[in-house]
């Protein structure tokens, strides 16, 4: 898998700073007095410095923008960066201003003065997440990427402050890397595969095969898949950090391989992208990574159905009538909305194993959560005002745009179905909404649920803060958040 840039922490020196050979990046800020180190730095350019800082064009930074400077005379560097960040900066500010150095970080070495900074190990956690690039396809051999250090005053207390955010950045990169995968490579058994390759970091990972799904009555799934090659799973992670015996908390997550939209096939315009829609249970795994990697007091559960959606003599038809694990019955109006026929038979799945204090799930579920909240949003339906707030808080916190959306029983009336119990499809009009009032269905009441309506926010054509162009990892970073602040934070 792709791996962070190996960021390391070290004291101040000035000397260094000036034979330093590669970039070098400093932070200051307008009407702010120049430190001690910056002042030799300013010194050794002859004014350079003093007079970046004071020039329009870095007056007109906002906060985490970066001014260049190429080959500045009085240093050895090759370049320098003078990143706008001021020592009352917040923690968004900070990832901003770390993600400016990482878009741009190469082959040559970056030396980062970040000195007394108080959000150092956001900086640091920033430029990681910016600095991924997905190269595993191209035939060139891959660049070696410089070392990046940063210089703090007090290394070894920024390095345990980091840690955990390495963490977390190493399950971002699992979940990229797995929704940037074509889907010749990211089959139903190589998915399954990367996931039990875990246990390696002390999760229990179990995979379900058709069989055995077969005999819990997972026919809503199954019939999704039952038109590939490659055959349908559930894989099930358990992380036990918590205390011995206590109820998890469950993470689960849509695993469509690939989705041609089956019978119902989709246009081909676009239909490459489709390569994504195993983003939910991308999330799923990044977060399980995350969590292990850290070590995290708390015990949580994520299940993933994986799945193919594709035409075939066996393939699922419009007009199909296929019974849940749940035992409710389900008119396939449109084969192209199989997430919730996934989701249905897996979210029943782990009520009735695993009796988890609260519930959610992710799905690349429907196009219509992108024309309401377009790429900037993830849309957030809940039965649980607590829950849902407590999320959106963490999703906050970690700057991953989250919005939530109604539920209401006035759109049950447009999913009964005239042959089964309930429809998989009922039209365009408030889609979202419908789609997630289908899977509560399959949420019992006493079960605390979100449904996480990703499909805008998973994959972007465009770079955004903390990502290049493709997979985002939206997401693990929340979700993490939540788990430390609702069961580890006492």
């Amino acid at each position: 898998m792709s791996q962070p840039v190996q960021i390391q922490f070290q004291p101040v020196d000035a000397e260094v700073l000036a034979l330093h050979t590669g970039r070098l990046a400093v932070f200051a800020d307008t009407g702010a007095t120049l430190s001690a180190p910056l002042k030799r730095l300013d010194k050794l350019t002859r004014g350079a410095l003093a007079r970046a800082v004071a020039s329009p064009a870095f007056q007109a930074l906002k906060e985490g923008e970066a001014l260049d400077l190429a080959f500045p005379t009085g240093l050895a560097a090759t370049a320098l960066h003078l990143v706008r960040l001021g020592k009352k900066a917040d923690a968004a500010q900070a990832r901003k201003a770390g993600a400016s150095l990482g878009k741009s970080h190469g082959e040559a070495p970056l030396l980062v003065l970040a000195e007394g900074h108080p959000r150092a190990a956001e900086i640091a956690y920033g430029l990681a997440l910016r600095a991924y690039d997905f190269q595993i396809h191209k035939s060139a051999p891959a660049k070696p990427v410089g070392g990046v250090t940063l210089m703090v005053a007090n290394p070894e207390a920024v390095a345990a402050q980091a840690a955990p955010m390495a963490a977390v950045a190493e399950g971002v990169f699992f979940t990229r890397d797995l929704v940037n995968e074509p889907a010749n490579v990211l089959t139903t058994d190589d998915f399954a595969a990367r996931l039990a390759a875990m246990q390696e970091l002390g999760l229990e990972v179990e995979i379900l095969e058709e069989a055995d799904l077969a005999k819990l009555g997972m026919r809503a799934l199954l019939g999704v898949g039952q038109g590939s090659e490659s055959p349908s799973k559930v894989v099930v992670m358990q992380w036990n950090g918590g205390k011995k015996g206590e109820a998890p908390f469950a993470l689960v997550g849509k695993g469509v391989c690939f989705d041609t939209g089956g019978i119902s096939i989709k246009p081909a315009a676009g239909m490459e992208e489709m390569t994504m829609d195993m983003g939910g249970a991308g999330v799923v795994a990044g977060v399980m990574r995350a969590l292990a990697l850290r070590k995290a007091k708390a015990n949580v559960v994520g299940l993933v159905g994986l799945v193919e959606n594709m035409p075939d003599g066996r393939a699922q038809r419009p007009g199909d009538v296929v019974r849940s694990m749940k035992g409710v019955t389900i008119e396939v109006i449109n084969t192209d909305a199989e997430g919730r026929l996934v989701l249905a038979d897996v979210l029943w799945y782990a009520q009735e194993r695993f009796k988890p204090t609260g519930m959610i799930d992710l799905a690349t579920l429907t196009g219509a959560i992108i024309v309401a909240l377009g790429h900037e949003n993830t849309g957030v339906f809940s039965n649980d005002d607590a829950l849902c707030t407590a999320f959106l808080k963490a999703a906050a916190a970690e700057g991953e745009g989250a919005w939530r959306m109604p539920l209401g029983d006035g759109y049950d009336a447009k999913l009964k179905s005239r042959v089964a119990d309930i429809m998989n499809s009922c039209g365009r009009d408030g889609g979202a909404v419908t789609a997630a009032q289908f899977l509560q269905r399959f949420v019992k009441p006493e079960t605390p649920w979100i449904h996480l309506d990703i499909a805008g926010t998973a994959l972007l054509k465009t770079d955004s803060t903390l990502a290049p162009k493709g997979a985002t990892g939206w997401g693990v970073m929340a979700l993490d958040r939540l788990i430390r602040d609702k069961f580890e934070a006492g």
